[in-house]
């Protein structure tokens, strides 16, 4: 996912982080200047579900708009050892095994 904010901020004519800052206050959502500045100039690690809404009200945008799929970055999954045996390797008939000897538990 890309972090998008700036941009659509940019879009309505908020062009410092500190405006967009005093605008989320407005709606209740302080913010530290620390945040903020990690919300304002990268890609946060987390961002809360009622942080997100707060935003999209203030920016009057869509979730679409703060984050973008970019799903060209994930790598297909490569396929296991056990599938590989499978598809390379013969069908090998299964034999039940004896038991070892051992009792069932107690009642």
């Amino acid at each position: 996912m890309k972090w998008n904010l700036r941009l659509a901020a940019a879009n309505r004519g908020i062009w410092k982080a500190s405006e967009l800052q005093h605008m989320l206050a407005e709606r209740g959502l302080v913010i530290s200047a620390g945040k903020m500045s990690g919300l304002w100039s990268g890609n946060p690690n987390a961002v809360k579900l009622h942080d997100l809404d707060v935003l999209c009200a203030v920016l009057e945008c869509g979730i679409d708009e703060l984050l973008i799929p970019e799903p060209d970055t994930i790598a297909a999954p490569a396929p296991s050892a056990g599938e590989k045996a499978a598809v390379i390797g013969e069908a090998r008939a299964v034999t039940p095994r004896a038991r070892s000897g051992r009792s069932l538990p107690p009642r």
